[in-house]
């Protein structure tokens, strides 16, 4: 890879990492655990529940457009000024498909005004926010990565400051409604934001006489992106529906479902933050390995192997310090919450944790898989992964409830990233070698020993050694190269 690819990739790494780090905890820690103290595991579960039907089918706002819209624009760049007002068209177009879908299934499913209303604001919210993320795509493909971490975390900023003022503030009352207002008024602010920077970067750059005016909606044109782009709609339907299905099965198998799905989500919710850093990354290595593959760059694998051992070091290392200690994260949390419930919460985040890792493994070999237009394999992958998902499900959900779905959930992540790995090294001819794996496995049984018989100690001073470990023993087993790093930055 050119020196200046790799190190807009570092520095793209690092500027999202960075950005989110220093917003994010603050999100999960700070407020999403406040509206779940504030309102309780049962109003929460009735949120979280909806939340996920809306999350299932936003699919049907995109269709397989921002990834599309990813891999294509780092292909052909020079395309921007003449999709973007297309795209946009279609986006409209796909708003009024997903709200009959969606509104179809409440009505289905019963839901009463409150739910109903509940459901129309977080619909609006899906679109809003899938809107951002092909707004995103566009600086990622653009390979913008500065711009693209600032409105990363631009909503979360705003949404700190109003949920805020409503769990603290004088005139405090936290609901899960105005949690879901909190979110409108935030992503409307950072789709506006995207916009404005992204119009004015292609004046500069692309088309001076471009407009926002031109935006419309061209059916030859739609037909053409999503055909192409289907293939991508149905990796991301069938991965949403393993991923987010749990609390849904939860709700409707067990005889306490809505509160089982509340601890579900409870437990989630860390899992869900430390996701992101694994997401994060892989949102930057599409437009990479995409030109990458196009060019047939002959450093992938050392590329690939690189990005691996971060992401390994990072999964594992957080699977075996939250997983040994999860008592200390779950009271952090949901402190003001009964003792059992905690413990419920405990109990459920001991299995679920470990799910980061594969998760990890699927962003890089799905994403390295999904640059290399491997699409067909990677569905059919989906689909099983989504058949073990609910066929567990259905066998311990009636007795294990909420540690039933975490054990169904990670099989089937477990199965997803094997058998991608699997098939990126076959089709992309990857041979890594028997000492790099090694390495790989003394990691893993270092750091999961040295958090095994760590002794009960306050969750900051827990991360600290886990990180410390971890960084010393990925150092002395040469999985983490800075000395590398440091000249690819600095373009020696």
């Amino acid at each position: 890879m050119a020196p200046p690819l790799q190190k807009k990739l570092l520095s793209g790494l690092f500027w999202i990492l960075l950005l989110n780090l220093l917003i994010k905890p603050f999100w999960i820690l700070g407020i999403e655990t406040g509206v779940q103290n504030a309102v309780g595991p049962n109003e929460y579960g009735f949120y979280f529940t909806i939340f996920n039907l809306t999350y299932i089918f936003n699919i049907l706002l995109d269709l397989g457009v921002t990834n599309f819209n990813t891999r294509n624009i780092a292909r052909h760049p020079k395309l921007i000024d003449k999709h973007l007002p297309g795209m946009l068209g279609i986006k409209l177009a796909l708003l009024c498909l997903y709200l009959v879908i969606t509104f179809t299934v409440g009505i289905l499913s019963g839901y009463g005004s409150r739910q109903f209303h509940l459901l129309a604001v977080l619909s609006f919210n899906q679109f809003l926010n899938s809107l951002i993320l092909y707004l995103r795509s566009n600086f990622e493909g653009l390979m913008l990565f500065k711009w693209d971490s600032v409105i990363s975390i631009l909503d979360r900023v705003i949404m700190i400051i109003i949920c805020s003022l409503l769990l603290w503030g004088p005139r405090h009352g936290m609901t899960v409604e105005w949690f879901a207002y909190a979110q409108s008024i935030a992503y409307i602010a950072t789709a506006l934001t995207a916009l404005i920077v992204l119009t004015i970067r292609i004046r500069r750059k692309h088309n001076p006489s471009f407009s926002l005016k031109s935006v419309h909606l061209s059916l030859p044109f739609a037909i053409v992106i999503l055909r192409k782009s289907f293939p991508f709609a149905l990796l991301v339907l069938l991965m949403a529906s393993y991923n987010r299905i749990d609390p849904l099965l939860l709700s409707w198998l067990h005889p306490e479902g809505i509160y089982q799905a509340g601890i579900y989500a409870g437990a989630f919710r860390l899992l869900d933050a430390l996701t992101m850093i694994a997401y994060l990354v892989s949102v930057l290595l599409l437009p990479v390995f995409s030109r990458m593959t196009v060019e047939k760059d002959p450093q992938l694998g050392s590329v690939t192997r690189m990005i691996t051992s971060l992401m390994l070091v990072f999964s594992v290392t957080a699977a075996t310090a939250f997983s040994f200690h999860s008592d200390t994260f779950m009271y952090l949390l949901w402190h003001s919450q009964p003792a059992s419930t905690v413990n419920n919460y405990a109990q459920v985040f001991t299995i679920l944790v470990w799910g980061i890792v594969p998760i990890a493994m699927t962003y890089v070999f799905g994403t390295l898989l999904t640059a290399a237009g491997h699409l067909r394999q990677l569905n059919i992958l989906a689909a099983s992964t989504l058949l073990i998902n609910i066929a567990v499900n259905l066998a311990l959900i009636p007795r294990y409830g909420a540690q039933g779905s975490a054990w169904a959930a990670l099989a089937a992540q477990s199965f997803m990233a094997i058998t991608q790995i699997v098939e990126a090294l076959r089709r992309l001819h990857l041979k890594p070698s028997v000492g790099y794996l090694l390495r790989l496995l003394l990691f893993s049984a270092v750091i999961t020993t040295a958090m095994a018989l760590l002794p009960p100690l306050s969750w900051w001073v827990t991360l600290l050694l886990a990180a410390g470990t971890a960084l010393l023993a990925a150092l002395l087993l040469r999985l983490i190269d800075l000395k590398q790093m440091l000249l690819i930055v600095t373009n020696n």
